[in-house]
């Protein structure tokens, strides 16, 4: 219990202090989606200091899938947003705000509230740290499993629509091939794969099966909160769409229909 209690305090510190510099990146720079970019590097920073309080193969194994899922994703959103300004998301939620208070606004309702949500979606790998050495089984091997496809379909349909966008023939036109006539939203659904790989490989030891919510709650914000959802009331407007959301799963991938 002891140990728990140093790996969360911990990591709940470290989630703090990335997103905290984050926020003086953003204020300089004058862009709040730059905290796009620290998303996946808050739990990299996390799965380390397991690591460091907690060492054993599996909070290897576990600081070295997650490196490569950040990784990936902090490199892919920072290469999407470049040269760009800021995201309409955040622009609409800072107009809430008095100009002279964005700031400390954006910290409360932006940078604050993601610190949180890394430090509650990361309780697998922080329970995993503290619950000592256990051999890795066949059920690591299942998560390990589960986390590649995750990171295949994230990574391959970021690469597709990027393939897409870029030819000039496809503007205006709804990208429906590949992984995204499968699913309309392959990354969503790959990001979501990766967090139940990582709760499985923490889940051979115990009490890490109890740590169930953090893929539910990942989950739940990828396809019905802020995720999909939410990207889908502005792309059902565009011409083509509404046909696209007939035929094609919203999030599990499933051949389309015809």
């Amino acid at each position: 219990m002891g140990r728990f209690v140093v790996v969360t305090l911990c990591s709940l510190l470290v989630a703090l202090l990335v997103m905290g510099v984050t926020a003086l990146v953003a204020r300089r720079v004058g862009r709040v989606s730059v905290v796009d970019v620290a998303w996946g590097l808050v739990f990299v920073a996390i799965a380390w200091v397991c690591v460091a309080l907690g060492p054993s193969s599996r909070s290897v194994l576990l600081a070295v899938l997650v490196t490569i899922w950040g990784g990936r994703l902090a490199w892919h959103i920072e290469r999407r947003a470049r040269g760009g300004g800021e995201d309409p998301r955040y622009e609409k939620l800072l107009s809430a705000a008095p100009p002279e208070r964005r700031f400390m606004y954006a910290v409360r309702k932006v940078f604050a509230v993601q610190a949180l949500a890394a430090y509650i979606v990361s309780m697998p790998l922080q329970v995993a740290a503290a619950a000592g050495s256990k051999p890795l089984g066949w059920v690591a091997a299942l998560g390990v499993v589960v986390f590649v496809v995750g990171v295949g379909f994230e990574a391959i349909g970021d690469a597709q629509l990027a393939r897409f966008k870029a030819d000039p023939a496809n503007k205006g036109k709804i990208m429906d091939r590949g992984l995204w006539a499968w699913t309309r939203h392959p990354n969503y659904f790959g990001d979501s794969a990766v967090w139940w790989g990582l709760w499985i490989i923490c889940a051979e030891v115990w009490p890490a099966v109890l740590t169930v919510f953090s893929p539910i709650v990942m989950t739940y914000f990828l396809a019905f909160a802020t995720g999909a959802r939410l990207l889908e009331s502005e792309m059902a407007k565009r011409p083509g769409y509404p046909e696209y959301m007939q035929r094609t799963s919203m999030f599990l991938p499933r051949p389309p229909r015809h």
